[in-house]
This record gives structure tokens, C-alpha cells and sequence, in this order.
């Protein structure tokens, strides 16, 4: 499954639009990292709003992606995180570290403009 990426200006969304399999997580991963390190890109927005359900094999991928972006040097936002996907994660004890979430992409994407803008780490 190919999940779509759109750059945006300095700005690579990414939407994960169903449940993946753990190798379609680990491409995805893989083309978030190859597509950063070629563009050069200020941001990323990982919009989850169609994930109904986060095990925690696609919990530590989405953590690891945003890690991996932040230490290129990459903002991340990660977006619409359902309430049941909220409560899954509460309960697995898995924190998002280094991630800034949103509400919804648009909120997101609001709030990457601005880290961006302000140069925040």
C-alpha cells in the first residue's frame, strides 16, 4: 500500500488514510526518511484522522518516523488522533516523544507553519 505524500512548500504531508500492515508501516517509514533527506524539508505533518485502530508495532513506527525526522532537523506534527486511538496509546503506555500533535490537519498545519516560523526546537 503506497501512502500519499504531498509537499507542500517546505512541507511534507503525509495521510494515513487505513490500517497498515507492519511491512506497508516500515515503507512508509523508509519513503518519510528518503523523501526528507532529499528535499531538505523545514516540516512534517503525519495526519492519522482514518486510523481507527494503533497497535503498539505502528505506535513505535509513527514515534521512530517523527524521531528520525527530528533528528535531520525536520519539524513534526502529528494529526488527528481519534479518541479510541488516544486511549490506546494512554493505555500501552506509549508516549510520543518529540511529537507536537493537533486536533486535525488543519489545526496542524497551523501550528507547524508557526513552529517553523518562530524556529522552534
Amino acid at each position: 500500500m503506497e501512502i500519499p505524500m504531498l509537499k507542500l512548500k517546505n512541507i511534507l504531508l503525509t495521510s494515513i488514510q487505513s490500517d497498515m500492515t507492519d511491512d506497508d508501516a516500515l515503507k512508509y517509514q523508509s519513503d518519510v526518511v528518503s523523501t526528507l533527506e532529499k528535499s531538505s524539508l523545514k516540516g512534517l505533518i503525519i495526519d492519522i484522522t482514518a486510523m481507527d485502530i494503533v497497535d503498539t508495532f505502528m505506535a513505535r513506527v509513527i514515534n521512530e518516523t517523527a524521531r528520525m525526522a527530528r533528528l535531520m532537523g525536520t519539524r513534526v506534527v502529528l494529526c488527528g488522533m481519534q479518541p479510541m486511538v488516544a486511549l490506546t496509546l494512554v493505555e500501552m503506555g506509549r508516549e510520543l516523544i518529540g511529537v507536537d500533535t493537533a486536533l486535525n490537519l488543519d489545526k496542524g498545519f497551523d501550528k507547524l507553519l508557526e513552529m517553523i516560523e518562530e524556529g522552534v526546537e
